[in-house]
Protein backbone atom coordinates (compact mmCIF):
# COMPACT_ATOMS: atom_id res chain seq x y z
CA UNK A 1 0.00 0.00 0.00
CA UNK A 2 1.26 3.61 -1.07
CA UNK A 3 0.53 5.09 2.32
CA UNK A 4 2.99 2.25 3.92
CA UNK A 5 6.10 2.67 1.57
CA UNK A 6 5.32 6.71 1.59
CA UNK A 7 5.26 7.17 5.21
CA UNK A 8 4.12 10.95 5.65
CA UNK A 9 1.15 11.73 2.54
CA UNK A 10 1.69 15.51 1.51
CA UNK A 11 -1.33 15.30 -0.99
CA UNK A 12 -2.93 13.77 -3.84
CA UNK A 13 -2.02 14.40 -7.27
CA UNK A 14 -5.89 15.31 -9.32
CA UNK A 15 -6.10 14.14 -12.87
CA UNK A 16 -5.76 17.56 -14.16
CA UNK A 17 -1.86 17.69 -12.87
CA UNK A 18 -1.59 14.57 -15.24
CA UNK A 19 -3.16 15.84 -18.53
CA UNK A 20 -0.55 18.47 -19.59
CA UNK A 21 2.38 15.81 -19.53
CA UNK A 22 0.10 13.76 -22.34
CA UNK A 23 0.98 16.43 -24.99
CA UNK A 24 2.50 19.40 -26.73
CA UNK A 25 1.60 22.55 -24.14
CA UNK A 26 3.31 25.46 -22.59
CA UNK A 27 2.79 23.56 -19.03
CA UNK A 28 4.35 20.13 -20.19
CA UNK A 29 7.55 20.44 -18.95
CA UNK A 30 6.70 21.91 -15.54
CA UNK A 31 4.12 19.08 -15.46
CA UNK A 32 6.43 16.33 -16.48
CA UNK A 33 9.02 17.61 -13.97
CA UNK A 34 6.45 17.81 -11.03
CA UNK A 35 4.92 13.71 -12.10
CA UNK A 36 9.11 12.93 -12.27
CA UNK A 37 9.36 13.87 -8.91
CA UNK A 38 6.10 12.51 -7.42
CA UNK A 39 6.62 8.67 -9.05
CA UNK A 40 10.59 8.81 -7.94
CA UNK A 41 9.58 10.03 -4.23
CA UNK A 42 10.76 13.27 -4.55
CA UNK A 43 7.73 14.50 -3.53
CA UNK A 44 5.13 12.31 -1.13
CA UNK A 45 2.14 12.83 -3.27
CA UNK A 46 0.00 10.32 -4.44
CA UNK A 47 -1.46 9.32 -7.76
CA UNK A 48 -4.97 7.41 -7.88
CA UNK A 49 -4.59 5.18 -11.02
CA UNK A 50 -7.88 6.08 -12.10
CA UNK A 51 -6.51 9.66 -12.50
CA UNK A 52 -4.17 8.22 -14.77
CA UNK A 53 -7.21 6.78 -16.94
CA UNK A 54 -9.12 9.94 -16.62
CA UNK A 55 -6.51 11.77 -18.21
CA UNK A 56 -6.58 9.58 -21.33
CA UNK A 57 -10.64 10.20 -21.56
CA UNK A 58 -10.05 13.93 -21.27
CA UNK A 59 -7.50 13.97 -23.59
CA UNK A 60 -8.26 11.80 -26.23
CA UNK A 61 -11.50 12.54 -26.30
CA UNK A 62 -12.11 16.31 -25.64
CA UNK A 63 -8.36 17.26 -26.41
CA UNK A 64 -8.30 15.45 -29.92
CA UNK A 65 -5.09 14.30 -28.91
CA UNK A 66 -3.67 10.86 -30.27
CA UNK A 67 -4.84 8.13 -28.69
CA UNK A 68 -1.63 5.98 -29.34
CA UNK A 69 0.84 8.89 -27.98
CA UNK A 70 -1.30 9.25 -24.77
CA UNK A 71 -1.26 5.72 -24.45
CA UNK A 72 2.31 5.58 -24.96
CA UNK A 73 2.87 8.45 -22.24
CA UNK A 74 0.17 6.78 -19.55
CA UNK A 75 1.71 3.18 -20.01
CA UNK A 76 4.85 4.64 -18.97
CA UNK A 77 4.09 6.08 -16.12
CA UNK A 78 2.17 2.87 -15.25
CA UNK A 79 5.15 0.52 -15.71
CA UNK A 80 7.19 2.52 -12.96
CA UNK A 81 5.14 0.96 -10.83
CA UNK A 82 6.07 3.55 -8.15
CA UNK A 83 4.61 3.25 -4.46
CA UNK A 84 2.81 6.63 -5.72
CA UNK A 85 0.37 4.84 -7.79
CA UNK A 86 -2.43 4.29 -5.66
CA UNK A 87 -4.74 1.27 -6.87
CA UNK A 88 -7.35 1.46 -4.30
CA UNK A 89 -11.17 2.37 -4.37
CA UNK A 90 -13.57 1.12 -1.85
CA UNK A 91 -16.71 0.82 -0.78
CA UNK A 92 -16.70 3.13 2.15
CA UNK A 93 -14.52 5.63 -0.07
CA UNK A 94 -17.15 5.84 -2.58
CA UNK A 95 -20.07 6.24 -0.07
CA UNK A 96 -18.08 9.49 1.57
CA UNK A 97 -17.77 10.50 -2.21
CA UNK A 98 -21.18 10.82 -3.04
CA UNK A 99 -22.13 12.05 0.20
CA UNK A 100 -19.45 14.86 -0.74
CA UNK A 101 -20.47 15.52 -3.90
CA UNK A 102 -24.12 15.98 -2.77
CA UNK A 103 -23.20 18.53 0.34
CA UNK A 104 -20.79 20.53 -1.36
CA UNK A 105 -22.19 20.37 -4.96
CA UNK A 106 -18.88 19.14 -6.71
CA UNK A 107 -17.91 16.48 -9.14
CA UNK A 108 -17.68 12.59 -7.61
CA UNK A 109 -14.13 12.52 -8.78
CA UNK A 110 -13.21 15.64 -6.74
CA UNK A 111 -15.08 14.49 -4.04
CA UNK A 112 -13.22 11.15 -4.23
CA UNK A 113 -10.07 12.68 -3.87
CA UNK A 114 -10.75 14.66 -1.16
CA UNK A 115 -12.26 11.34 0.69
CA UNK A 116 -8.86 9.57 -0.21
CA UNK A 117 -7.06 12.62 0.87
CA UNK A 118 -8.66 12.21 4.35
CA UNK A 119 -8.64 8.52 4.96
CA UNK A 120 -4.50 8.90 3.75
CA UNK A 121 -3.86 11.71 6.59
CA UNK A 122 -2.96 13.96 3.45
CA UNK A 123 -3.90 17.78 3.90
CA UNK A 124 -3.72 18.87 -0.08
CA UNK A 125 -4.76 17.93 -3.26
CA UNK A 126 -2.62 19.37 -6.29
CA UNK A 127 -5.27 20.50 -8.88
CA UNK A 128 -6.10 22.72 -11.73
CA UNK A 129 -8.89 22.71 -11.06
CA UNK A 130 -10.48 25.65 -8.42
CA UNK A 131 -13.76 24.20 -7.57
CA UNK A 132 -12.59 22.24 -5.17
CA UNK A 133 -11.77 25.46 -3.06
CA UNK A 134 -14.77 25.36 -1.56
CA UNK A 135 -14.35 22.16 0.27
CA UNK A 136 -13.35 23.06 3.81
CA UNK A 137 -11.53 19.45 5.13
CA UNK A 138 -8.23 19.88 2.18
CA UNK A 139 -6.08 23.00 1.09
CA UNK A 140 -6.36 23.03 -2.48
CA UNK A 141 -2.61 23.90 -4.09
CA UNK A 142 -1.39 24.90 -7.79
CA UNK A 143 2.26 23.30 -8.26
CA UNK A 144 3.06 25.80 -11.23
CA UNK A 145 3.42 29.19 -11.83
CA UNK A 146 0.08 31.49 -12.51
CA UNK A 147 1.39 32.88 -16.05
CA UNK A 148 1.89 28.92 -17.39
CA UNK A 149 -1.26 27.83 -16.11
CA UNK A 150 -2.81 31.20 -18.07
CA UNK A 151 -0.73 30.17 -21.06
CA UNK A 152 -2.17 26.79 -21.05
CA UNK A 153 -5.36 27.26 -21.04
CA UNK A 154 -4.80 29.74 -23.87
CA UNK A 155 -2.95 27.25 -26.07
CA UNK A 156 -6.19 24.35 -25.13
CA UNK A 157 -8.99 27.26 -26.04
CA UNK A 158 -6.97 27.66 -28.96
CA UNK A 159 -5.99 24.52 -30.14
CA UNK A 160 -9.04 23.07 -29.07
CA UNK A 161 -10.76 25.31 -30.91
CA UNK A 162 -9.15 24.53 -33.84
CA UNK A 163 -8.97 20.67 -34.42
CA UNK A 164 -12.77 20.88 -34.09
CA UNK A 165 -13.30 22.97 -36.62
CA UNK A 166 -11.22 20.53 -39.03
CA UNK A 167 -12.92 17.88 -37.84
CA UNK A 168 -16.17 19.13 -39.12
CA UNK A 169 -14.58 20.48 -42.13
CA UNK A 170 -13.29 17.11 -42.60
CA UNK A 171 -17.10 15.99 -42.05
CA UNK A 172 -18.33 18.17 -44.83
Amino acid sequence: MPSESLGYIEGIADTSIIIPVCFKNPLKKSATEFIAKILTLKRRIIIPIPAILGAYHIVTRYLRVSRFDVRKILVEMLQTESPALYPKINVDMAVDSLEMAAIYNIESWDSYLVALAKSLGAKTIFTLDKEMEKVAEVRIETPFHQQLIEEYHKYIKTHVLIRRKREGEKKK
